[in-house]
Formats: structure tokens, sequence, C-alpha cells
């Protein structure tokens, strides 16, 4: 029982950390494109 619990916890922080990740980076990809668009638009 302890280790079926143990490894559900695991799982689940393990889906939640890649949740987290994926997240993290594609904010980072918007911050970055729109970064872009403002250097196009001043260089115009």
């Amino acid at each position: 029982m302890k280790n079926r619990l143990i490894t559900t916890l695991v799982l689940a922080s393990l889906a939640v950390t890649t949740a987290a990740c994926n997240t993290v980076k594609g904010l980072g990809r918007d911050i970055e494109s729109v970064g872009e668009a403002g250097d196009k638009a001043i260089n115009r």
C-alpha cells in the first residue's frame, strides 16, 4: 500500500512538472515572438 502511494505521488509530481515546463517554454516563445515583431516594426 505504501509503495503504491509513493509511486502515485511520484507520477503525479512528474506530470505536474512536465506541464509546468511546457507552459514556461511556451510563454518564453510567446515573449520572444512579441520582441521580434517589435524589432521588425521599429526597423521598417
